[in-house]
């Protein structure tokens, strides 16, 4: 595939994306301007602009000590951060509020493209995680605008695609960049078979440099809520994976008297989870409506925003989502920071080099199944001193991988400084 049909394919599924939006986002009063940023309308932004683009909440979370960094290094900068979700924008604007400029991802077509940058006209545009746009790599590159992609990482899965579908696009789209940043040697094995020159290094996640600050009047008014049980949490869960959860939980209920808080990935599915949850005959309490917890409340839904660190706060055992379902499993060093004990299933490829470490340090397990996995669970609330054991050693996982967020920072500031 060259950049004409990859162009002409993102064009055709415009009308999809946009129904989507409509579909998903059309309920938030940003809706309408993640619409116009998407179509390259966006106010003029005057200044030296240094943009970052982070997909959603989980990617900003990741950047923000390498934005921290940037400000303070760089204060006559203006620094403009873009998302794709909606979530993503709120979560910027509430932690930054009017120290950044926020602004939704445009489609990566030429002529929105074109728009976009004429608009914002940054000096440096700095990339998180997998965002390879053909496009608007292209156009950057053709402006001499140095664009860099950090804390990047390739799944053995999306490289067998971009091996097969798309090699030569890929090829000139690597060779664009001026910089790339990867978690891992692996990730970076995979980027330079695909034609990845010079241009990359290994530097480690920027997920081991983020910590989240505890929120300690959520902490307090959720363990008000939920007692003195034991609690496992059940972190960023995807459709399907809710419905093995419960059907496995129905059938070693009697073995354990702990609360179950189940936190879905994504806020459009809280209703959902909710009613199969509670069409099960479990005992369900929502925490948008106080979700207070008697002795015998089963599940706690966990459907509100910006609380998951104080959920694994109160954790006994954090169950990693996605991981059960093929969607390559979740960020697990929010509950490695915090020294929980960690339970993933078998779908980890979006975090592969993240998860081994973890089970070659003994700092979590890995199961097959939603019965395997609530067996462990059962078998770790009769065991402290276990619990303890694993938790600690993910909390020193953490603690020896840190780290990156400088290295990342002294491989991009020469590109912004020559400008």
């Amino acid at each position: 595939m060259n950049r004409f049909v990859y162009t002409v394919l993102i064009i055709l599924s415009l009308p999809f994306a946009l129904l989507r939006i409509l579909l998903r986002d059309a309920k938030n009063s940003n809706w309408i301007r993640k619409l116009k940023n998407q179509l390259g309308f966006v106010p003029k932004i005057p200044g030296k602009v240094i943009w970052l683009h982070c997909v959603s909440v989980g990617e900003f979370n990741a950047a923000k000590p390498l934005i921290d960094m940037i400000f303070i290094n760089f204060p006559l900068h203006q620094i403009v951060i873009s998302t794709t979700t909606i979530t993503g924008s709120e979560a910027v604007e509430k932690y930054y509020k009017s120290q950044v400029i926020h602004c939704f991802f445009p489609f990566d077509v030429p002529f929105i493209v074109s728009s976009f940058l004429k608009k914002i006209k940054p000096v440096a545009c700095i990339l998180l995680e997998t965002e390879i746009w053909p496009n608007l790599i292209t156009k950057l590159k053709h402006k001499n605008i140095p664009v860099m992609l950090v804390n990047a990482r390739l799944s053995k899965k999306s490289y067998k695609k971009y091996k097969k579908f798309s090699p030569k696009l890929i090829n000139m789209t690597l060779n664009n960049l001026s910089l790339i940043c990867s978690q891992n040697e692996s990730s970076s094995k995979r980027l330079i078979s695909l034609g990845a020159n010079n241009n990359i290094i290994t530097t480690g996640s920027l997920k081991f440099d983020s910590n989240e600050p505890n929120n300690s009047e959520t902490i307090q008014a959720l363990k008000n809520i939920t007692g003195d049980r034991k609690i496992v949490v059940f972190a960023s869960t995807r459709k399907g994976e809710e419905f093995q959860i419960i059907k496995s939980y129905l059938k070693l209920k009697s073995k354990f008297n702990a609360l179950l808080i189940i936190v879905p990935r994504h806020p459009e599915r809280f209703n959902e989870v909710f009613s199969m949850a509670n069409e099960t005959g479990l005992n369900v309490k929502r925490r948008s409506l106080g979700g207070h917890c008697e002795q015998d409340t089963d599940i706690l839904i966990g459907d509100s925003m910006g609380e998951m660190m104080s959920y694994l706060n109160i954790s006994d055992i954090a169950f990693i989502g996605g991981s059960l379902t093929n969607n390559g499993g979740q960020n697990m060093l929010e509950a490695a920071s915090l020294s929980k004990p960690i339970i993933f299933g078998p779908s980890v490829f979006n975090f592969e080099e993240i998860s081994k470490r973890l089970l070659d340090d003994g700092s979590a397990i890995q199961v097959r199944n939603a019965e395997e996995l609530m067996k462990t669970i059962s078998e770790l609330l009769l065991d402290d001193e276990k619990r303890r054991l694993i938790g600690e050693s993910a909390k020193t996982t953490f603690e020896n991988n840190r780290g990156a967020t400088t290295k990342i920072f002294n491989a991009i500031a020469p590109h912004i400084k020559n400008i």
